[in-house]
């Protein structure tokens, strides 16, 4: 049964038993709830957690878990030989996934039946053609151990599928009967239900922390086996980016830290004063009706695709940065460079200062204001004095909001920037970022025990310590100018 049907079926019967619990909660107090210890919602409530909750914290560990054993048992089905000639595991088994999910929409419609899939022996000329008729094309290099073991992954996850089906709803039916056998009239229920909800809350909140431990460790544990294959004093020192799938690379960071930091430099030079001068504006000087106006403009950026920003790079201020800055001074002869990325990505980058920036402005106790012009201060000296000191804590997260955003722009500068990895001063000159990298280095096949490949794992720790230095940079200001303030 697909996923989406268990979690109705689920979801079904836990409404179901929300309804049938409150009735029975009544019926068990005579229909007067002055005799219930907890109000009739919560005996609903607490049926319908008892069904689905349980259920569904099974379904989720199942589907985590799934593919992993799946893809275990299958790869120990594969060949040594057939390994070594697709150069990994990786590899193999994306090709008996793809296999797999030929058959299956093969027999979904109907060009071959489910025996078949389950018992097709023929030569590999017949199983392509047969898959061909319904849109899946195998490469020339897919091996018969690749089409048995594509077979015997597409029958395990039917079986595991089918299990969870029998599991989740098995469950979830006893939940339900639990539920309903203790709604009585004495029954605590609304203790129950709170003190499941804060387990919900508990769990969601260690879901989010899990998640980021969980991302950390992922890229520590892949760029381990980076730094195994390649030396560190390189990637970090060296100076010259040059990937070769073939061997030879030449993979040092500091082209691609130069053009990171360059172009974030430029975006945060445009962003940031029109953004708070924009900010200060809208809340100290502008009228309720401007405001109200100019404030869902400038927003309005901030929900442009950045897609449509880098067409805008390449299309617009591309050109114009090349046809009336870069060729009359001699700076350059193309379009993408890194002043039209930085140019593009500071317009992206304005709402996210000014709305944050207005908010944090518009915040500050009006006391503080009219204290300030009460000893004959004027508006400009209040602003400059009084609000922005107070204001600074959340300034500067809105600007280390837009540094970050600024840090991991790709498309922007992919369309607006170009692909060269090089050091320059010139701001008219074609270069990139590590984001543009992770993703190159990413696409295709990708053979994840290579250093080419691998290398992308450390580019991203790289970005993610210099995020966390921003953020400790930024606590380190706004704690320094609370005190001064103090």
């Amino acid at each position: 049964m697909p996923v989406l049907w268990i979690l109705l079926c689920v979801l079904g019967l836990g409404l179901a038993g929300m309804v049938m619990g409150r009735a029975r909660a009544l019926r068990s107090a005579g229909g007067d709830a002055r005799h219930l210890h907890s109000l009739p919602g919560y005996y609903g409530y607490h049926v319908l957690i008892a069904a689905v909750v349980p259920a569904l914290l099974l379904m989720a560990a199942w589907l985590l878990i799934q593919p992993r054993i799946i893809e275990t048992r299958v790869a120990d089905l594969i060949p040594e030989r057939i390994v070594a000639e697709g150069s990994s595991i990786g590899l193999v088994m994306a090709d008996v996934r793809r296999v797999a999910e030929g058959l299956d929409l093969a027999v979904s419609k109907g060009s071959i039946s489910a025996d078949d899939a389950r018992n097709m022996r023929s030569d590999l000329t017949d199983v392509r053609a047969r898959l061909g008729e319904v849109g899946v094309a195998l490469g020339s290099d897919v091996q018969p151990e690749v089409l048995k073991a594509a077979q015997a992954y597409r029958g395990a996850k039917s079986i595991s599928n089918t299990a969870m089906t029998a599991a989740v709803l098995g469950l979830a039916l006893i939940g339900f009967v639990f539920g309903m056998y203790r709604t009585t009239a004495d029954f605590r229920a609304r203790n129950v239900v709170e003190r499941a909800v804060k387990a919900l809350l508990i769990l969601a909140s260690t879901i989010a922390i899990l998640t980021t431990v969980g991302i950390v460790m992922s890229m520590l544990l892949e760029t381990r086996n980076f730094f195994g294959q390649y030396s560190w004093t390189e990637f970090f020192f060296g100076p010259t980016w040059s990937p070769n799938f073939r061997g030879g690379s030449e993979l040092g960071i500091l082209p691609l830290l130069w053009g990171t930091l360059y172009i974030s430099l430029i975006a945060l030079v445009v962003a940031v004063p029109v953004g708070l001068f924009a900010a200060i504006y809208m809340s100290e000087y502008a009228g309720p009706k401007l405001r109200a106006t100019a404030k869902p403009a400038i927003e309005i950026l901030a929900g442009i695709p950045t897609i449509v920003y880098g067409l805008f790079a390449l299309i617009t201020v591309g050109p114009a940065l090349r046809d009336y800055f870069a060729q009359p001074l001699g700076l350059g002869e193309s379009s993408a460079s890194v002043a039209t990325a930085g140019l593009v990505m500071g317009i992206m980058l304005i709402p996210f200062v000014s709305s944050l920036s207005d908010d944090i402005i518009n915040a500050v106790p009006q006391a503080m204001r009219d204290g300030s012009l009460g000893l004959g201060a004027t508006k400009s000296e209040t602003i400059k004095q009084v609000v922005i000191p107070a204001a600074l804590p959340g300034i500067v997260g809105a600007i280390l909001l837009a540094a970050s955003r600024a840090i991991g722009e790709t498309m922007i500068v992919v369309l607006g920037a170009g692909a060269a990895a090089k050091m320059s001063l010139n701001p008219f000159e074609a270069m990139t970022t590590v984001t543009v990298k992770i993703v190159s280095q990413l696409t295709g096949d990708t053979d994840f025990a290579s250093p080419e490949t691998l290398v992308a794992f450390a580019l991203g720790l790289t970005l993610f310590v210099i995020t966390l230095c921003l953020n400790v940079l930024a606590l380190y200001i706004v704690r320094k100018y609370r005190e001064q303030y103090e």
